[in-house]
């Protein structure tokens, strides 16, 4: 952009392997408004003393111009990190012209107009600045210039020779230098044949592995290159560019010892990486000389530049050489993807990799190859030089398994009729056949050093638990045969039977003798979950990418084994689920099949078969709806430790219905409403989730995790998380309704179509008031007295916050209307209204409204309000558009109470950095109701229009933020680094397929 926003395309066509500075190229004749001239490039100019400006965007700021004397001409090159970019072998200049972010690469003019150097960096603690000399600049302008025909014509790549010797050297002065061992009469040749001013010498600094290891050591005085004195970089520099390819002879004294050493000098280029592979988010190239140099490894290794999704779940960090993948040892970028070629979708293997920080120790982890398509296939990356651009191309062969979709890896036949549907299918056609090679191969956990081994290894003196089997009737006659829960008498008379199946046997748990009975009992349900989100689809607010909880088993038979867990730990259906069972140590994957819209906890589906022998251990909890917990009532809070060892301790219930109340976050993310919940009078469970049990060990409530946002101060604000107890009538609702094939949409869990159960809400938040508090609003005598009788415990009246934008109920409710009654019963907790909602599905001919009774105002009103019916898939389709998540507004949004009149429009989720959302300023947090004066009221409505949209096109967005300010902006599509996609969870296959919708035709470099 010029200093009048004329905006045009620049084009890299340079960049120095080492220096700070490189080229763009662009069309003269685009520029249709502005006259201007070329500065005058003037490295000898530079002189200690000399007046300067700074002209630059200092800060972000236009147009700053900031002044400054030269003082030093031979500063060493500035350190900006470890593992990062450092300039080298090379001065810098120093002036105190106090630069900061934004005026870099700014030109550092003398009063004639001339650039003497160009601004590069500066020191936060002080004024000083550092620019860079520009002698290499010069001379890589000129070679591009002489091999241009006609500036402003599609230019060809450039080569401008660079060469190396893979030795970083420091200039030291001569009193320095004595001190290495520097010969007197090898000083005082050096002081008359040098420049007069001459102050020192170059010092080896560091050898990584390459022409120059194992012949120059660190503390080497450089006396001569080809017979020639040189005591400078530039000289040094002019040397090696010239010799590239060919042998020359270095001159040095080690320790006052004069040697002489033949070195071949190498392209820079060559150990410049051009390409890098993109795979699951990761950006993995061969090692640069920048990094080798920091890190003291040979170039070329495989080195992770950004860890990505796939190797931050098996927590490989950045900046990590790859070793081996697979047992297959990786020593370039193509073994890598000859290995990858041969993985399938859902495999496990493990990992080696090394850290510069732990050079000498080998980390293996287990990396869990994608099962859905959350990201491209693995792509190629190669720099063009002739266009500027990188040009992808597929890194797999299509036939490789790596890109089989998961449903063809599971060998799950969509359009098959033999994939059974639970409402056409006898009891007995429900029992799943599996494949024996399907069964527990690759699914038990790899142990490493770093993790903790379960081996339930107590003596048999103090063993209360003998390893038997006992196989018992399930309670629900529809599904297979596994045990559901534990034989209380057996636990009573201090055996708990497992199978006695050699494996199963041999590493079930043993549970303590000390435990309680409950927690005996229930242990074998306890599964801890681990819960990855992946970072390029970050739905519905979600707050982090990485959670841990403790589920409850609460189904578990041939085909279909159920957890429940809280919706802090399993938040958005769009993750990946790892479950380890408390009874038995294997890791399995588990599929969210419910997330419900109100309560919080969700449901986990897992393969019961996948367990191997531990199918015959892991039993289902019995859950005890009924009857509900009272104050004073004892329970046992059961939970695990991330180590899987049970905790539990017996409570008291203090509040068996205190109204959850959490404010909505920054980022509106689902947080639960209209909910009481368990308190208990301990803090015991304040650090973990779990679930509460009678003295029998039958679970009455699910000790869940919340999450809130606490502010502190002005607008700064934390999350936060608290536990409190969710009664277990709601799961135990849901479970009946998917067991029982209640009437719903279809989906495919281990490979078997189930309906899913829908909900039907009243969309209204609510919240309660004292009948106290409520008398004083004006409720008459006899309301509260009926209120009080149907409920002396609460005496309360449910009150309405606000109603969820788009519901039915919107337009009806006020805020603040007190809910009197529904079909003339009155109303006092939440139960009450979700009862009479049930009733509405149960009754035939319902057309889905309420009777109700409200208070407003003094007035007593009879409405008849609409309820709304939700499902628990949670957010299932998104688009990315030029870099940012965009989704229907979830509840969470529309529990804000607002939605644009215009159509309301789509939901601007997360955006990426570098994207053209990011450069534009269209951000998270708003909606997108017009595209080029299209309205966009709904996703399937914006891909139609996006997709008209070409690569280059400036875009008129109008957006409406969440405060409800309207805005337009202007942005510029770039299909070729963002193109257009979308992620859709499809039920058939129970698998999230990515498909483009807008990109370019990928060109091979």
């Amino acid at each position: 952009m010029f200093v009048n926003r004329e905006e045009i395309p620049v084009y890299p066509v340079y960049r120095d392997p080492v220096h700070d500075f490189g080229f763009f190229r662009y069309d003269p004749g685009a520029i249709k408004f502005l006259k201007y001239d070329e500065i005058l490039l003037a490295p000898e100019a530079a002189s200690v003393g000399l007046e300067i400006r700074v002209v630059g965007n200092d800060s972000g700021e236009k147009v700053s111009i900031l002044a400054g004397t030269l003082a030093r001409l031979d500063r060493e090159a500035p350190y900006y990190k470890k593992d990062g970019y450092n300039d080298f072998n090379t001065f810098y200049m120093q002036a105190a012209s106090g630069t900061k972010g934004g005026s870099s690469g700014s030109p550092v003019v003398d009063c004639q107009g001339r650039a003497v150097a160009l601004n590069a960096g500066s020191k936060s603690s002080s004024a000083s600045a550092f620019f860079l000399p520009l002698e290499r600049v010069v001379r890589a302008l000129n070679l591009i210039r002489d091999s241009w025909d006609g500036f402003g014509t599609k230019p060809e790549s450039v080569y401008i020779p660079r060469g190396t010797l893979q030795a970083t050297f420091q200039h030291k002065g001569f009193e320095e230098t004595r001190r290495l061992g520097l010969r007197n009469e090898t000083e005082q040749m050096v002081r008359v044949v040098s420049p007069a001013g001459e102050t020192g010498m170059l010092v080896v600094d560091s050898v990584p592995e390459g022409p120059a290891h194992k012949h120059l050591e660190p503390g080497d005085v450089l006396i001569r290159i080809n017979e020639e004195v040189v005591t400078q970089f530039l000289r040094l520099e002019t040397l090696l560019d010239d010799s590239v390819g060919r042998e020359i002879d270095l001159e040095i004294e080690r320790g006052g010892v004069p040697l002489t050493v033949k070195l071949q000098v190498k392209d820079l280029h060559s150990i410049t990486p051009n390409h890098f592979l993109e795979v699951s988010g990761a950006v993995i190239h061969p090692l640069s000389y920048q990094q080798a140099r920091n890190f003291r490894f040979k170039c070329g290794l495989v080195y992770v530049a950004e860890a990505g999704y796939m190797l931050s779940r098996a927590s490989v960090p950045r900046h990590a050489i790859i070793k081996k993948l697979a047992g297959e040892d990786i020593a370039n970028l193509d073994d890598l993807i000859a290995v990858l070629s041969k993985l399938a979708r859902g495999s496990r293997v493990p990992l080696e990799y090394v850290r510069y920080t732990d050079r000498h120790r080998n980390k293996s982890v287990l990396v869990t190859i994608d099962q859905h398509e959350w990201y491209a296939p693995p792509q190629l990356y190669t720099r063009n030089d002739a266009t500027g651009l990188w040009t992808a191309k597929p890194a797999i062969p299509p036939e490789s398994p790596f890109l089989a979709s998961a449903h063809q890896a599971n060998h799950v036949d969509t359009n098959s009729n033999s994939v059974p549907s639970l409402s056409e299918s006898s009891p007995m056609d429900l029992k799943c056949q599996y494949d024996s090679e399907n069964l527990a191969d690759g699914c038990i956990k790899m142990q490493t050093d770093d993790e903790i081994v379960v081996d339930g290894s107590h003596s048999s003196e103090d063993s209360l638990v003998e390893k038997k089997r006992r196989r018992v009737d399930e309670e629900i006659a529809t599904e297979g045969t596994l045990p559901s829960y534990g034989d209380l008498e057996d636990v009573k008379g201090g055996v708990l039977r497992h199978s006695s199946n050699g494996e199963g046997s041999d590493l079930a748990r043993t549970i303590s003798s000390n435990a309680s009975l409950a927690e005996q009992v229930i242990e074998p349900a306890l599964v801890m979950f681990e819960v990855h989100v992946p970072p390029v689809c970050m739905l519905d607010g979600v707050h982090s990418q990485h959670f841990f909880g403790t589920g409850v088993v609460i189904h578990h038979s041939d085909c279909l084994g159920l957890v429940a867990v809280d919706r802090n730990t399993v938040a958005v259906s769009i993750s990946d689920i790892m479950l380890s069972f408390a009874a038995y140590p294997i890791e399995i994957p588990g599929e969210v099949v419910f997330l419900h819209p109100v309560h919080n906890f969700a449901l986990v589906a897992y393969d019961p078969s996948a367990l191997g022998a531990g199918a015959s251990v892991v039993r289902a909890a019995k859950l005890l709806p009924e009857p509900a917990l009272r104050r004073g009532d004892s329970v046992y809070l059961v939970g695990l430790s991330r180590s899987l060892q049970a905790t539990s301790r017996k409570s008291i219930i203090t509040n068996p219905c205190t109204a959850v109340n959490i404010g909505s976050a920054d980022c509106p993310r689902y947080r639960a409403i209209n909910m009481e919940v368990i308190e208990l009078d301990t803090d015991f469970g304040s650090s973990f989730s779990g679930i509460l049990t009678d003295e029998q060990g039958r679970v009455q409530a699910l000790w869940a995790s919340f999450s809130t946002q606490l502010k502190y101060g002005g607008s700064s604000s934390e999350d936060h998380q608290f536990v409190r107890g969710i009664p277990i009538y709601a799961i135990s609702q849901v479970l009946e309704k998917i067991i029982s094939g209640t009437q719903g949409p279809f989906r495919l869990i281990n490979g078997m179509k189930r309906p899913m159960p829908f909900v039907r809400l009243l969309e209204v938040e609510l919240y309660p008031t004292l009948l106290s508090k409520a008398r004083s609003y004006g409720l008459s005598d006899n309301w509260v007295q009926a209120l009080a009788k149907k409920d002396p415990v609460r005496r309360q009246v449910l009150r309405v916050k606000g109603c969820l934008a788009g519901s039915k109920a919107e337009n009806l409710l006020e805020q603040g209307d007190m809910i009197l009654a529904i079909n003339k019963e009155p109303i006092t907790c939440f139960l009450d209204i979700e009862k009479a909602c049930q009733e509405l599905d149960q009754s035939i001919g319902s057309d889905g409204v309420l009777n109700m009774t409200i208070f407003r105002q003094g007035k007593e009103i009879d409405l008849i309000v609409g309820t709304d019916v939700r499902n628990g898939n949670g957010t299932t389709r998104m688009v990315n558009w030029c870099g940012c998540i965009i989704q229907d507004p979830h509840s969470a949004v529309r529990a804000l109470g607002f939605l644009p009149e215009e159509g309301h429009g789509v939901y601007v989720a997360r955006w990426c950095h570098g994207s053209p959302v990011h450069r534009y300023g269209l951000y998270a947090l708003q909606w997108i109701i017009e595209i080029n004066g299209q309205p966009t009221p709904d996703l399937e409505t914006f891909i139609q229009v996006v997709k008209g949209l070409e690569d280059g096109e400036f875009v008129r967005v109008r957006t409406v933020h969440l405060n409800g300010k309207p805005r337009v902006l202007t942005l510029k599509q770039d299909l070729h680094y963002w193109p257009t996609w979308e992620l859709s969870f499809e039920p058939e296959t129970a698998t999230w397929r990515r498909r483009t919708i807008k990109a370019l035709q990928s060109t091979t470099a």
